[in-house]
């Protein structure tokens, strides 16, 4: 099974095992639709089982990350529905997290200007987030009359920046610019916007060039340790461990570092 490399509702580049993906409404600051989120979704869902994306770059277009969703086709409808249909779509919004989180590759997000509402929990979610200083990054669901706990927001933002700083953001619906997020930990790394597109995928390229069995493995634990006591994650390690240690991957590193070579990689 290969992802869609041509969908509907996104921009989608796959080179050299690297994918990149782009809203692509740069007019309205890429903001999101229902067809959008349910085809974003279903991309990662089947990013999981193809071997020859080994990492994705979720990229800005047009200077900006992600408006949220778009006010006129999500929002007004949704003043509209029924409580049945309001479950059925927050449930579907939430999938998009769980896919990006079951993804089993390396997610960066590549981030410009404006990155809000169900943008920044796509920011979020993913692993590694490169941003510039113009970048403006608002959890703002309160200031549209909703709770914070969008997305699985009130789970993940705290691990990420601390509950306190968490709090404000989802309370006050802020921005927060660019220079806090990379002192609070939200953003890995600050480049300048013309930067930004090379530097995301140079990240890519070497997490792509490493064992990717192994990448895996690294992000399925992250995601499976938050509920673990510590005996458990340990154990649930060194299970992953000694499957990642049956890898041709393991053998071939073992063989570089004898022979005094940079071991390549294959993901078997």
């Amino acid at each position: 099974m290969s992802v869609n490399r041509e969908p509907k509702h996104f921009l989608c580049r796959i080179e050299d095992g690297i994918a990149t993906i782009s809203l692509d409404r740069p007019e309205r600051k890429n903001p999101l639709t229902f067809e959008s989120y349910a085809e974003l979704r279903d991309w990662f869902r089947d990013l999981q089982y193809d071997d020859g994306v080994k990492a994705a770059v979720f990229a800005s277009n047009g200077g900006n990350f992600c408006s949220g969703g778009d006010v006129h086709d999500i929002i007004g409808p949704l003043t509209k529905m029924s409580m049945k249909e309001l479950l059925a779509f927050t449930r579907m919004t939430g999938d998009l997290v769980k896919a990006m989180v079951n993804c089993g590759k390396p997610v960066i997000a590549a981030i410009d200007g404006i990155c809000v509402g169900a943008g920044a929990i796509i920011a979020m979610a993913s692993d590694i987030r490169i941003a510039t200083p113009e970048a403006k990054t608002a959890f703002l669901f309160t200031r549209v009359g909703l709770a914070g706990c969008d997305m699985g927001a009130c789970a993940i933002l705290p691990r990420i920046i601390g509950q306190g700083r968490a709090a404000e953001l989802l309370y006050t619906g802020r921005s927060m610019k660019a220079e806090e997020g990379h002192a609070w930990g939200f953003h890995n790394k600050l480049v300048a916007a013309e930067e930004l597109e090379a530097e995301a995928q140079s990240w890519a390229e070497r997490i792509a060039s490493g064992p990717n069995f192994g990448h895996m493995m690294t992000k399925t634990m992250l995601a499976q340790e938050w509920s673990m006591s510590i005996e458990q994650a340990i154990e649930a390690e060194a299970q992953a461990q000694a499957i990642c240690m049956q890898t041709a991957d393991f053998e071939r590193a073992y063989h570089a570092f004898v022979n005094k070579e940079k071991p390549l990689f294959e993901g078997d």
